[in-house]
């Protein structure tokens, strides 16, 4: 039998976290959510995610920090930076990610739009 593919999300907004999560279980992922940075990083040790989720503005720690942390830990999981801030935070943030030697980084504005996220969870 096959493994579940797992998805690892962090967003300070608990509403945004969770409907993510839902999205992703009802395409078969198991999933983790979190809504802070010391919690991603713990879970992403015990996990090993094969998708990556993570807001690009929060208030602990951005998400350029996080991508930073991923790519320390040789990440190799697909990553979509999600933000409801200006475009420019996105696509910084997927820059350094390529830079920084991450697989697969995409970026997507909030509110995330339900057929863009399926398409994104659905092709991993």
């Amino acid at each position: 039998m096959l493994s579940k593919r797992r998805l690892l999300v962090v967003d300070d907004e608990p509403d945004i976290a969770r409907y993510i999560g839902q999205v992703a279980e009802g395409l078969g992922y198991e999933t983790r959510v979190t809504t802070d940075a010391g919690t991603f990083k713990e879970s992403f040790n015990g996990f090993e995610p094969d998708v990556i989720i993570l807001d690009v503005v929060m208030p602990e720690i951005d998400g350029i920090e996080l991508v930073k942390f991923l790519a320390t830990q040789e990440c190799g999981a697909r990553i979509l930076v999600i933000s409801g801030y200006a475009q420019r935070y996105l696509d910084n943030t997927k820059a350094l990610g390529e830079a920084f030697g991450l697989n697969s980084v995409t970026a997507m504005s909030k509110p995330i739009e339900l057929p863009k996220l399926e398409e994104f969870l659905n092709a991993a």
